[in-house]
């Protein structure tokens, strides 16, 4: 009987399977810890305080008038004549619409831009307000 001491032996290697799922799992968290990290879509402003305030982090439209009195619509600076025409759209797709302002903002302003808004026939619209004893910083850093 013949026996074959000459055997060549595997060398190490590596399994791309658990390979895969490590990296595909890793991207997946990654992903998730990005997305919660999302919370507001307006500019940093002092939001006056109300005691009936409520923490809504639905999908929303941010519409926010700064201490300078601009007006910018999820960041972005719009002019009040061109406020409707972008929100309508949004509007008709059910998106709650949020206004936010600076404590030191112009109420003119304000009440200019809600009153565009309901001229064009949307009615649904909110104020951002904060609960008493709560900072713009801390609603941040949650």
């Amino acid at each position: 009987m013949k026996i074959n001491l000459n055997l060549r032996r595997k060398g190490p290697s590596i399994e791309m399977i658990p390979l895969i799922d490590v990296v595909f799992l890793t991207l997946v968290f990654l992903i998730y810890a990005i997305l919660s990290m999302v919370i507001h879509r307006g500019f940093k402003v002092e939001l006056p305080q109300a005691t009936t305030a409520e923490i809504d982090r639905k999908d929303y439209v941010s519409i926010t008038v700064d201490k300078d009195n601009r007006i910018l619509l999820n960041k972005a600076e719009v002019l009040i004549e061109d406020l409707s025409e972008k929100v309508k759209t949004i509007a008709e797709a059910g998106t709650k619409i949020f206004i936010n302002g600076d404590k030191e903002a112009g109420l003119g302003v304000v009440i200019s831009v809600l009153d565009t808004l309901r001229r064009d026939g949307i009615k649904d619209v909110y104020f951002e307000t904060q609960p008493p004893g709560k900072s713009t910083i801390e609603e941040f850093k949650n």
